[in-house]
């Protein structure tokens, strides 16, 4: 199974974001419409993890409600958005990797699993992407092998810290609420068919159609 971005008008972000350092909600501004130019970017479906892929977990986290998803730019690349994610370690399981990402990246432990994506995503990384995360890593990757999990979130927002538990540093500057469409929007162009196939597995147990325009 596979999926293809294509181009996309951005529309503005509707509601509060909130930053790192304050639980006070500010709103966020960005250019007029736009669209991306056309790419191609395919993502594969399989059981299980292909070799040569970092493994990987994905996290969608929607509100109480089950009508919005966490999403959160990113500190190191101003205007990019994603959803909380993160490798797994030796031997962990995909499931505890996934709330523990979640804990160190946004700080929330009230949360519970709804579903989990029955397949792996994988995706490839662009050139000059797979180039500096390589080098970071000390790895040769050519993209990421993702588990999706959705999570309910059961606490109140001001538990979300972008400082998460302290035990890694930050990643995200601030966070909001989005659509689902929103989610996919404001992702980097070569995560979008990854996030449009996990949220495609999560729409019989949100409240909003992740295809339907925000």
């Amino acid at each position: 199974m596979v999926a293809v971005a294509r181009a996309r008008c951005l529309p503005p972000i509707l509601g509060p974001v909130r930053s790192a350092r304050s639980a006070t909600a500010i709103r966020f501004a960005r250019p007029p419409l736009s669209c991306s130019a056309s790419a191609i970017a395919v993502v594969a479906s399989m059981d299980a993890p292909p070799q040569g892929y970092r493994t990987n977990v994905g996290i969608c986290l929607a509100d109480p409600s089950l009508t919005k998803v966490f999403s959160a730019s990113r500190i190191d690349i101003p205007g990019a958005w994603q959803m909380p994610q993160g490798g797994i370690d030796a031997g962990e399981e995909p499931r505890a990797a996934a709330v523990r990402e979640l804990r160190e990246e946004t700080g929330v432990t009230s949360a519970e699993i709804v579903a989990e994506a029955p397949n792996w995503l994988t995706y490839d990384f662009p050139a000059d992407v797979k180039d500096k995360l390589n080098a970071r890593w000390g790895t040769n990757w050519k993209g990421q092998a993702q588990k999706w999990f959705l999570f309910r979130f059961t606490g109140k927002d001001d538990e979300i810290n972008l400082n998460g538990d302290g035990s890694e540093r930050p990643e995200f500057s601030q966070w909001t609420w989005m659509t689902p469409q929103q989610v996919i929007e404001k992702a980097v162009e070569f995560k979008q068919p990854v996030y449009e196939e996990a949220l495609k597995h999560f729409a019989p147990y949100l409240q909003s159609d992740p295809t339907a325009s925000s």
